[in-house]
């Protein structure tokens, strides 16, 4: 079983701002949905009451969500106390490559205790306003792939999708 870990992050590490996206890149979403697809996806209370209403919980996935509220419950989704447990609940189902999704605090658990074995990063070329922040990734990490996507009608900035896999 490989854990990933997806994100998408400006150049100065913005990831997100008033607990929502900093940015509109349809094929970035496109690419998140493709990748996640069919998967167990794992991420913190926070960013799924970020997630719109009509959109929850994430169709075509099983949507863990970590929170530290004893009674937290959502429709259609797994609660579980930390994202090992989601990691746990992943592997006992078979499921070959869950997700890491977000946000903030839950990447940083998840690289910091050693969970995570690829990355798909989307660096978005801008410097933007945020709260929110990915940390550059240190380098036990190899960049395997890369893909650029430039500015177009509907993509206000160029964005590389980022594959690394630890060394």
């Amino acid at each position: 079983m490989t854990v990933s870990l997806i994100v998408a992050a400006s150049e100065n590490k913005v990831i997100g701002k008033d607990n929502d996206l900093a940015w509109h890149l349809p094929d970035d979403m496109k690419f998140f949905k493709n990748s996640t697809k069919g998967h167990h996806i794992i991420m913190g209370r926070k960013n799924y009451d970020s997630i719109p209403l009509k959109y929850r919980p994430l169709p075509n996935r099983t949507n863990i969500i970590v929170s530290r509220q004893e009674a937290f419950s959502a429709t259609g989704c797994i609660a579980v106390k930390s994202v090992e447990e989601g990691i746990e609940i992943a592997r006992q189902a078979g499921d070959q490559e869950p997700f890491v999704i977000g946000g903030g605090q839950i990447y940083r658990y998840a690289l910091e205790n050693d969970l995570i074995d690829r990355v798909y990063l989307t660096r978005v070329h801008t410097k933007i306003e945020g709260d929110t922040f990915f940390e550059n990734l240190n380098p036990e990490w190899k960049e395997i792939s890369a893909e650029k996507h430039p500015i177009d009608e509907r993509h206000p900035f160029a964005f590389t999708f980022l594959t690394y896999e630890k060394k």
